[in-house]
């Protein structure tokens, strides 16, 4: 009995540290681009909204108890530097900012029309300096408490929803193709598979905390937190993506907040402005509360000490809370070229890890294919950023899936094979 109520509060723990401000805006945006292409959508959606997440959890309880242990498999100068660029990524430069905007447009704009997102914001992170202060209560708070309430809000609105569906799909707006590419780099928006690596740490000492000290029975318990908020967060984005396929808007270029806003209204009439205000609250507050601590640890460990936890969170609250106010399609739209950088790169580092780590000990297959995955990232945000030649970017456009941003999965294999090759002639001839 003891174990399954530990499994579900780390689980419900994982689930609200992943839903944040992104898992709640993305899923309904995406319903509306693809009309009735639903469910091959919530199928992309899931692979890198939910799946590579899970993975990325797996990945650093297969190599240790935090996400140094993960890249000392690969390399001891690359885990720095590359867990030092997830964590700013989904620490105060667009994930913890990001929590704040939303809570101001969608949980207190609508209610408030004359209130300042410069006082929101200074609440906002003034609770979420409060909690993220004593770290070792993360856990318990976030999945006893916060978690349970955001769950139930969220299943009357989907539930709803789907008994009385606002609109019907409307038909042929995107291709399948078009539709499966949109929900799988949207994904990317959630930050869940750079987060994973990173709350799997938080995770795994929860889990020891609770008695579970062996590599056994903490990877079990590890293992069936993630299942649990794999499935809850499977059930909510198919849920949403529905809500936004059958909400009735024509206008794709509608906001992601006014979007969630007329949802709420739809179905749940008056009450829906209260109950998305809630929602919104709780889904933002404990993903920043779980960043900010992450934050926190992660640069306090780096440094040895040297830089204290409780400074590092305050300097995390700050900057965030300066980013917040300029709004959460702005820092969408900000976020997009850093993260389809580095996403193939974290994305090749756990899939290859989870897949050929118990076989493969070597680490010069593993940093082969993760310079192959950064040397198509950097094509592509120079396809981003229409800095390739026409002829360029019609020969990159050879490279498999490249056209669907996955072009890194064909180079990273070969240069993986070729490292796994080389390292078995490297020690014939020793």
């Amino acid at each position: 009995m003891k174990k399954l109520k530990d499994i579900t509060t780390i689980g419900f723990a994982l689930f609200a540290m992943f839903f944040g401000a992104g898992n709640l805006l993305l899923p309904p945006y995406i319903g509306v681009q693809v009309g009735h292409h639903i469910w091959i959508t919530i199928l992309a959606f899931g692979l890198s909204g939910i799946l590579l997440p899970f993975f990325g959890v797996l990945s650093v309880t297969n190599s240790g108890d935090h996400f140094n242990d993960l890249g000392e498999r690969i390399n001891k100068y690359i885990a720095p530097v590359l867990g030092s660029i997830i964590m700013i990524c989904v620490g105060p430069l667009i994930a913890i900012p990001r929590t704040a905007a939303t809570t101001f447009e969608v949980g207190i704009l609508p209610s408030f029309p004359d209130s300042n997102p410069i006082w929101t914001s200074v609440a906002f992170f003034v609770v979420t300096w409060l909690f993220s202060i004593v770290p070792s209560k993360v856990v318990d708070l976030v999945g006893n408490i916060l978690t349970p309430v955001l769950l139930v809000v969220l299943v009357i609105l989907i539930g709803m929803g789907i008994a009385n569906p606002i609109a019907i799909p409307q038909q042929d707006i995107l291709p399948v193709s078009d539709s499966f590419t949109l929900g799988f780099i949207e994904g990317y928006q959630t930050l869940d598979v750079l987060a994973s690596v990173i709350f799997a740490g938080i995770i795994i000492s929860a889990a020891k905390a609770k008695g579970y000290t062996t590599v056994a029975l903490k990877n079990k318990v590890v293992i069936a937190s993630g299942i649990l908020a794999a499935i809850c967060l499977l059930f909510i984005y198919g849920g949403l993506i529905y809500l936004g396929a059958t909400s009735g808007v024509e206008n794709t270029n509608i906001s992601r907040s006014e979007l969630l806003i007329h949802i709420s209204h739809s179905i749940l009439g008056s009450s829906g402005a209260l109950a998305i205000a809630i929602c919104i609250a709780l889904a933002c507050l404990t993903t920043a509360i779980a960043l900010t601590s992450a934050f926190g640890s992660f640069f306090s460990k780096l440094t040895k000490g040297k830089l204290d936890y409780k400074l590092l969170v305050t300097i995390s609250c700050v900057i965030a809370g300066l980013l917040s106010v300029t709004g959460v399609d702005n820092i969408i739209q900000f976020a997009y070229p850093p993260l389809a950088f580095v996403y193939p790169i974290v994305m090749t580092l756990v899939l290859y890890i989870v897949i050929f780590g118990a076989f493969v000990k070597s680490k010069l297959p593993y940093v082969w294919a993760m310079i192959a995955s950064t040397v198509i990232a950097t094509f592509n945000i120079l396809k981003i950023f229409d800095l390739l030649q026409a002829d360029t970017l019609a020969t990159l456009n050879h490279i498999p899936l490249f056209s669907y941003e996955l072009g890194w999965v064909v180079p990273s294999l070969v240069f993986f094979t070729i490292g796994v090759l080389a390292d078995k002639l490297t020690i014939k001839k020793g």
